[in-house]
Formats: structure tokens, sequence, C-alpha cells
């Protein structure tokens, strides 16, 4: 079996946007613009926190799916690829979290 990445998910995603809103449900969220896809990744992340502490490993498994598929639509939405934000991980690895935290710019 072939392990299905999130570069795999991210092309999917492109492809379902091609589609009509009636045949993707990735169209319908990108056609309604980047706040709402950002109020469903909110609303998946918060159910996701959710059940790893209140349901089992399978349902946690299927809401993170969700979190993921969510978040790589919102990417879409904002023109974002995968791969820069790979590439801005990829930056933070040098340092530990803690230093890497305590150098960014504060408010």
């Amino acid at each position: 079996m072939t392990a299905f990445t999130l570069s795999d998910l991210e092309k999917r995603i492109v492809e379902r946007t091609l589609a009509t809103a009636e045949k993707s449900y990735t169209r319908s969220l990108i056609d309604k613009g980047v706040a709402h896809c950002a109020k469903k990744m909110g609303e998946e992340s918060f159910e996701t926190a959710i059940a790893a502490v209140q349901e089992d490993k399978g349902r946690f498994v299927s809401e993170a799916a969700d979190l993921v598929y969510h978040l790589l639509v919102l990417l879409k939405a904002r023109d974002v690829t995968l791969a820069e934000v790979e590439a801005e991980l990829e930056k933070r690895t040098v340092q530990s979290g803690h230093d890497e935290k305590a150098s960014r710019a504060k408010p």
C-alpha cells in the first residue's frame, strides 16, 4: 500500500477546486471565502481538542483528519502552499522551540 501524504491531499484539494461547488465540497468552501474557511478550521480545531480529551482514539484521529483537511483548504484559499509552511517549519528546526518563540517580534 502506498502511503498517502499531506502533499497528496494538497493536490486533491487543488483538483477539487476545479469542479463546481455543486459537485465539490472543497470548491464550495473556497467559494465562500477565506473568512468562512477560517471559521470551519476553527470549528474543526475545537472538535479535535475536545476529542483528544473526551473521545476514543478513533474519534480523535477522525477529527484530526478533518482539521488537517480544513487547514489545507484554508491555505489554498489564501494561496499558500504546503511547501511554504514546510519551509517555515524547517527554518524553526535550527533552534529549540523555546528559543524560536522568544526570538519572534513582540507586538
